[in-house]
């Protein structure tokens, strides 16, 4: 199977790695030459404009985004979908908000074209692991992704579905990463804690390492806090500020809309705004784990 990737950045480069190692013919752009290089020496064709890559697949067409969310995704599909035919299809695996995601099908489908949400958790352990799949859009349409979800899957039957119609995708994600907040905001309250309790000295990759056997805490999430303190004791050089991504705001304001109570959601959110004006190791464990499990960039203290 065949499909077009715009925005080669890391996790972009990744997916498009995986799909090459699943036998998938794959072009790729980006703005930066130097991204498309870096994936044609894995196996992609590249393609020097998003008119040269519409012209290098064959029709019915998929094209895949993996862009920043808000005017970035507008301004590709606009800029792409003049180049594409009736039947083509367009993927946002990017982590838009869903509201975004219905307003563009529709105008979309208008133009006989076809808009699949992909919500992608993974980070930049996808490659490795397998991404984990949220898919909104039409039943039809989605099925003929289907390779292309089940090579970027864990497995063909694991880590991946159709979840429902447009912006599903993109909502189901929404709240997958609104209670990663709330479970990333225990577990550095919790090792902050710990850290406090100067009497015992206790040895926090120690204690991440005990519970991440048979303990009911354990996690992937748990997994990448032992990486962490195992790296990096004390957190050392890491500044607390804990950035946010925007969907933890989406996740919370749709909670407000729609009369649903998530105070652990909407504290961690509130905590990551504190951080950026107080000092706390916690602070600094988010941080780190933001980096462990996406790449996230670390801001440094001077």
């Amino acid at each position: 199977m065949e499909v077009g990737m715009i925005g080669l950045g890391r996790m972009g480069a990744n997916m498009t790695e995986r799909w090459l190692r699943g036998g998938h013919r794959v072009v790729g752009y980006d703005r930066d030459p130097q991204a498309i290089g870096r994936v044609v020496e894995k196996g992609a064709e590249g393609a020097r404009s998003l008119e040269d890559l519409v012209h290098k697949l064959t029709p019915s067409r998929i094209v895949w985004l993996m862009v920043p969310a808000g005017d970035p995704v507008d301004e590709t599909i606009e800029a792409l979908a003049g180049h594409l035919e009736p039947g083509d299809v367009i993927v946002d695996g990017g982590n838009s908000n869903y509201k975004d995601t219905q307003r563009r099908a529709a105008r979309l489908k208008e133009r006989h074209l076809s808009l699949v949400d992909v919500g992608t958790s993974g980070g930049i352990w996808g490659l490795r692991e397998g991404y984990s799949l949220m898919v909104g859009g039409e039943r039809e349409v989605v099925e003929r992704l289907r390779p292309l979800l089940e090579t970027l899957a864990p497995a063909p039957d694991r880590g991946w579905g159709h979840v429902g119609p447009s912006g599903a995708g993109h909502f189901v994600k929404m709240v997958h990463n609104g209670i990663e907040y709330g479970l990333m905001q225990a577990y550095a309250e919790g090792f902050a804690l710990l850290r406090h309790k100067e009497e015992f000295a206790l040895d926090l990759h120690q204690v991440a390492e005990i519970w991440r056997t048979g303990s009911v805490v354990r996690s992937w999430l748990l997994d990448l806090i032992a990486r962490a303190l195992e790296e990096n004791p004390t957190l050392s050089g890491i500044a607390p500020y804990v950035a946010d991504s925007g969907e933890g705001r989406w996740t919370v304001f749709e909670a407000i809309d729609l009369d649903v109570p998530a105070p652990v959601i909407t504290l961690s959110l509130l905590a990551r705004l504190r951080s950026r004006v107080e000092d706390s190791f916690a602070d600094r464990l988010l941080a780190a784990l933001r980096h462990q499990f996406g790449g996230h960039a670390i801001r440094r203290e001077e």
